[in-house]
């Protein structure tokens, strides 16, 4: 599995966001480019523990069991559920968006897994280093290609 800690796969996934632009089209799901750039922010924002977020109730029960087929060595499904604290129905200013999940996913490399929270992820719970860094990956690349980058 590719690792946002490795300054290539990093800078690919970067590489990837720049060729988005604000007419970037889904071929699945309901969000804008711009919404997508704040959905895929967000969840950095709670791996490196800027953002506190809650367990959910449904993640306590339900996260566990999630957890196993989340972490197998294959991309995300389309459609599945989001979390509604990673939902934006506002619009969004495209090149400031860009900007700032750009800076997340740099940061990613640069803080290196000392960076990581230890607080647990909202809805999987309790999360290695090396799961953070998966899930982030898993994320960005499942969105990157719902806007076919």
């Amino acid at each position: 599995m590719k690792s946002l800690f490795d300054t290539s796969v990093n800078l690919e996934i970067i590489g990837r966001i720049n060729k988005l632009t604000s007419g970037s089209k889904a071929e699945w799901g309901k969000m804008t480019v711009s919404q997508m750039l704040s959905h895929c922010r967000v969840p950095l924002e709670s791996a490196f523990g800027e953002v506190k977020l809650k367990r959910n109730p449904i993640g306590v029960l339900l996260g566990p069991i999630a957890k196993k087929s989340i972490f197998k060595d294959e991309p995300f499904k389309k459609n599945l559920p989001t979390d509604k604290n990673f939902i934006f129905k506002d619009d969004r200013n495209f090149d400031e968006e860009k900007i700032k999940l750009t800076e997340k996913v740099q940061k990613f490399a640069a803080s290196g897994p000392d960076g990581i929270t230890k607080d647990p992820h909202p809805f999987f719970g309790k999360l290695t280093v090396n799961q953070w860094d998966m899930l982030m990956w898993k994320h960005l690349d499942h969105h990157l290609r719902q806007f076919g980058v």
